[in-house]
């Protein structure tokens, strides 16, 4: 089953970028993801197989900064 990803929301990877930071931010989602490095802005584009697979864990989802989910989680 798919992880819920939306735009916005912070991932870390299990892999750390050269730059040395774990944290991503994502900037288009579909099957298909943009994600961009925090710590540096580097863009990369990944099948949703691959991203999901690569995710340790969620930071920061954009559905937490609205404040309410509609009770659907």
């Amino acid at each position: 089953m798919p992880i819920n990803l939306k735009v916005g929301d912070i991932v870390e990877l299990k892999k750390q970028h050269p730059c040395g930071s774990k944290q991503w931010e994502i900037l288009r989602a579909g099957m298909d993801f943009r994600i961009k490095c925090v710590g540096c802005g580097h863009q990369v584009m990944l099948a949703r197989p691959k991203l999901e697979k690569s995710i340790k864990k969620v930071f920061y989802s954009a559905q937490d900064a609205t404040g309410s989910n509609g009770g659907n989680d």
